[in-house]
């Protein structure tokens, strides 16, 4: 979180109170995607306010539970794209998918008061074999559910069988390009027409029964070699069968040499370049305010809870899941607070608090622009 994005939460909190307490309501924005939450329950609502204190203090031991969460329901890929960790083959972690249990058990405990749940992290959701299990499990809870996929797998007849039964709040296909040239570039092995032929058949699914879900949303991270491709894409989407389009910046992940591995990506365009360069260097902020261990962990597919996503080898984990550990334990405990302080204090000893996509950006959110193309709403 910039400080200018925590000034305008603080100006915004006496209107936001009335809407919590008195209408258990909460609108915000996501990355650019206007969500809401309404008919929030008691706890839910309490919940939210506890939160808002750390936009202030930020304590090693939170009041609340977490607002929003990241399921990594499957830590491998089917594809290599050159500055994923996992494309990379470099996650070198157990446990290749979630186990269902184990995330009903997490579940049980956050579902009632989360806002989001994003169910990828580094791998791709789709391999998961229980997805139909996972997508029934996440809705049972009153929260937005997102799902992140490169799309090869999306035509499988169990996917889009889940899919349907089951539909996540919006469905977000990762495609880099309006050719398999350009797209594959950047998504190593990736095909565009397994993607679109999915996308295709939900899309004709939800006109024949009207489903207003999945919302079917497109996500491009504009690069150097498809920032041509712009003019063409809202018509590309469309035709497609997308209900909404997204451009994204490239970001920096955790890795040797972070800029070096981009810098034959970035866009000449400062409009849709993620950072500011000056001679050719990043240009570094000191702006940030990171939130992430106070009120957004993720779960990762073995039960290790980490405090942000960018942590991908679980290098400072708050602790697992087990049969005799729950979430909560884990994220009251001793183990979580010594995290955070080292983040909150000390985050330049921290490699990917010192790589971080977040810090250097003028604004939070990784993606630019959000088209609407069919007058869809987030759930």
């Amino acid at each position: 979180m910039k400080t200018h994005e925590r000034t305008r939460g603080l100006l915004r909190a006496p209107r936001l109170i009335w809407d919590v307490l008195a209408r258990g309501r909460y609108s915000f924005v996501y990355d650019r995607m206007d969500i809401t939450a309404s008919h929030m329950g008691l706890g839910k609502r309490l919940n939210l306010l506890r939160s808002g204190a750390n936009l202030l203090h930020r304590r090693l031991h939170p009041w609340s539970m977490p607002l929003h969460m990241q399921f990594e329901m499957a830590s491998t890929c089917n594809l290599r794209c050159p500055v994923c960790p996992t494309g990379r083959r470099e996650v070198k972690r157990g446990a290749p998918v979630l186990d269902p249990a184990l995330f009903e058990r997490v579940l049980d405990e956050v579902g009632p008061y989360l806002l989001t749940a994003s169910l990828w992290a580094w791998g791709e959701p789709l391999l998961h074999p229980r997805l139909d299990e996972i997508l029934r499990l996440a809705g049972r809870y009153p929260m937005t559910t997102l799902l992140s996929t490169n799309g090869q797998r999306l035509a499988d007849p169990r996917v889009q069988e889940a899919l349907r039964r089951h539909p996540p709040s919006q469905l977000i296909v990762a495609l880099d390009g309006i050719t398999d040239e350009s797209n594959a570039r950047f998504r190593v092995g990736a095909r565009l027409e397994p993607a679109l032929d999915g996308v295709r058949q939900l899309a004709a699914w939800k006109r024949e029964t009207k489903a207003r879900l999945p919302v079917l949303h497109m996500r491009t991270i504009v690069m150097k070699h498809n920032e041509h491709e712009l003019p063409l894409l809202d018509d590309f989407s469309r035709k497609n069968g997308f209900d909404v389009v997204s451009l994204r910046t490239l970001s920096i992940i955790d890795n040797p040499s972070p800029d070096q591995m981009v810098s034959n990506l970035v866009p000449g365009q400062e409009a849709w370049q993620a950072y500011s360069y000056q001679d050719g260097a990043r240009v570094r902020r000191a702006d940030f305010i990171c939130q992430q261990p106070f009120w957004f962990p993720t779960l990762l597919s073995d039960g290790t809870v980490v405090a942000c996503e960018q942590d991908c080898n679980a290098q400072h984990p708050l602790g697992t899941v087990t049969g005799q550990t729950s979430f909560r334990q884990i994220w009251r405990g001793e183990q979580a607070r010594a995290v955070r302080k080292q983040i909150r204090d000390n985050g330049a000893q921290v490699s990917f608090c010192r790589n971080c996509p977040y810090a250097d950006r003028a604004d939070t959110d990784c993606s630019v622009e959000l088209r609407r193309l069919a007058g869809e709403q987030v759930a």
